[in-house]
């Protein structure tokens, strides 16, 4: 009976909690919609996406510029880290010695910890003057993408790692067995089994660059506009909502809201995708 109640009470902690956590964000999801209600019903929603320029001073709204500023630098960060992440985990599960693989995995793990701030200390005071030398002034979409990169390459690299060691053991010693190489048993065994596990971690990556903030803010240049080349600066919409909101009054507070609420969104549908990928990966399966 003791070990019942025990069971029970755990249950019931678990869905206690449960419940705190998904009131929580659906109460950001609604503040956030509530302090937008203002600029949507004032300014309307076509004006975000038409207006000639961000300058809430004059009533211009658009925030086209910043939204391309945010995909182009998440997608940047994301093309370059995904192969480094997946292929280091490759490397530290599959191929490094148990030392080496165990110092190596503390190093990246050390690696996520450093706060946004630095990164985007040590990319304003040592990349942005590199990337100035090819081609001024340095801060610039160039310079975002390979910050972020190195911020989510942890992200990408751990998951994957732990997805990798998830594979049944004995499915590589029975392709061992089989006399296959040990990249052969990588490409077409460990890979295509940990591959819900891999997808997983680059969408994790995917919506932490699109939150990232300090780094970004320091390195980008924060000009509002569509960058033609990957020297040109840009602004995203985190970085737009941390440079403004200390002084925005009225429809230009309100449509900083709407900025967070365009965030939320995005990082809705990535949440959506990922549990949409792990359902059909389990089907599938089965």
């Amino acid at each position: 009976m003791s070990r019942w109640l025990s069971d029970r009470a755990t249950l019931w902690v678990l869905r206690i909690v449960a419940a705190i956590v998904a009131a929580i964000t659906l109460s950001i999801v609604l503040f956030l919609t509530l302090e937008s209600t203002a600029a949507l019903g004032n300014i309307g929603l076509t004006r975000f996406l038409s207006d000639k320029s961000w300058h809430p001073s004059n009533d211009l709204y658009n925030l086209t510029p910043m939204v391309f500023g945010t995909a182009l630098v998440t997608m940047g960060a994301i093309f370059i880290a995904t192969p480094l992440g997946v292929l280091s985990a490759i490397f530290c599960h599959c191929y490094a010695p148990a030392t080496l693989a165990a110092v190596y995995r503390r190093t990246i793990e050390l690696l996520g910890g450093v706060p946004s701030v630095v990164y985007g200390f040590w990319g304003l005071v040592v990349l942005v003057p590199l990337i100035g030398k090819l081609q001024p002034p340095g801060t610039s979409l160039l310079a975002g993408i390979l910050i972020l990169a190195l911020m989510i390459l942890p992200t990408i690299s751990l998951l994957a790692n732990a997805a990798l060691s998830s594979v049944p053991k004995h499915y590589i010693t029975s392709a061992a067995a089989l006399g296959m190489s040990r990249w052969a048993i990588v490409r077409h065994v460990t890979l295509p089994i940990a591959r819900n596990g891999l997808v997983t971690s680059i969408l994790l990556a995917v919506g932490r660059a699109i939150g990232e903030t300090m780094a970004v803010l320091m390195v980008c240049g924060n000009v509002v506009k569509v960058p033609d080349s990957l020297f040109a600066p840009v602004r995203t919409l985190t970085a737009n909502i941390a440079l403004e909101m200390s002084y925005a009054l009225g429809n230009h507070r309100s449509a900083l809201f709407v900025t967070g609420l365009v965030l939320i969104s995005v990082l809705i549908v990535i949440v959506t995708i990922a549990d949409k990928h792990s359902r059909f990966s389990q089907e599938y399966a089965q």
